[in-house]
């Protein structure tokens, strides 16, 4: 509950800092506030949220997965691919998509688990293959999201928006809203999230308890896979077209650090769902800000991603250290 009250006074202190200094102080025609971009700020929380709970349980196992940028790429490039050039279903293309996106997460899985190759090595693999392959099968060239009706209605669930008089809400904040909700639900209120958060504590532990570490692990890379690709395609219909060599680029680095941000643990065994979707704000706004804010370089992004990161794990290292001490004070005691 600390760490949750903690990011979130860190998202108010941003939201702040940035409103004065864009809008207040800049002498320049308020832009940060408005309904407009504010819209546009929750819609990209939301979708970077997303990708921050697959990640998320990942972490919690003690795991990473590096493949989320390109895992967006595939589905965002292969749902027009699939509909457009080879003319599938609209349908059968997005189940086809969910489908492979939650199979790599198998593949990782089944890598990790039965030949106890690392999780860095695995998706790092990953990372390189899967945006090979989505450049390879569309040529390099940039897919558009095209004149189908039943695309143009689908794209609504990423692009659309839902008036609420003078503000707009996006609809991929409800998508957000339904996953978070499920997401929590399972890690705090079910014996297989004591089990996932168990596993990452201590995996050996766990598994002499008779706790099936393997199908747990299993379980997060298919979730993290599943939503990079349900994201993919959420991000594709919001931005409407997708170029092979960049589209998703470096995602995984925004998720990774709202993940930690959020209170997840890298050494495994800790996170919570609410703390996760408020690193994802977090980051999101402090993206925005640099944009917003005229003195503050545009070129800096990734600098602010590191720092978040570096500092998310010297936090945790202090932390363990501090319950360490406390423990063994009061055994001594």
């Amino acid at each position: 509950m600390n760490r949750i009250l903690g990011i979130l006074g860190l998202f108010l202190f941003v939201f702040i800092a940035t409103w004065l200094a864009a809008d207040v102080f800049s002498g320049e025609r308020a832009s940060f506030l408005t309904a407009y971009n504010q819209s546009n700020m929750i819609r990209r929380v939301a979708l970077f949220g997303i990708i921050s709970i697959g990640v998320a349980f990942v972490i919690i196992t003690g795991g990473i997965d590096l493949s989320i940028g390109s895992v967006i790429c595939l589905a965002g490039v292969g749902f027009p691919w699939l509909v457009y050039t080879h003319g599938w279903p609209v349908w059968l293309a997005l189940l086809a998509v969910l489908t492979v996106s939650a199979g790599i997460g198998l593949f990782h899985g089944l890598l990790i688990t039965r030949l106890k190759l690392t999780p860095f090595v695995v998706t790092l693999c990953g990372l390189l293959m899967y945006r090979g392959l989505a450049r390879g099968f569309t040529e390099d060239q940039s897919m558009g999201l095209g004149n189908d009706p039943t695309v143009k209605a689908i794209a609504f669930l990423g692009g659309g928006t839902l008036n609420l008089g003078w503000f707009k809400l996006p609809v991929p904040c409800l998508i957000l809203a339904a996953i978070a909700i499920v997401a929590g639900i399972f890690l705090n209120r079910t014996v297989w999230g004591r089990h996932l958060l168990a596993l990452g504590n201590n995996e050996e532990a766990a598994r002499l308890s008779g706790i099936n570490t393997n199908r747990l692990i299993l379980l997060s890379y298919v979730t993290c896979s599943g939503l990079a690709g349900l994201a993919g395609l959420l991000f594709f219909f919001d931005v409407t077209s997708a170029q092979p060599s960049d589209f998703g680029n470096f995602y995984e680095l925004y998720a990774i650090a709202a993940a930690v941000l959020g209170g997840c643990s890298l050494r495994g065994g800790q996170g919570s769902i609410v703390g996760v979707v408020l690193g994802a704000a977090v980051m999101r706004y402090l993206a925005n800000t640099i944009t917003q804010v005229s003195w503050i370089p545009n070129n800096i992004e990734f600098l602010v991603i590191g720092v978040v990161i570096l500092l998310g794990v010297i936090t945790d290292e202090l932390t363990r250290r501090a319950v360490a001490r406390r423990r063994r004070s009061q055994q001594l005691g």
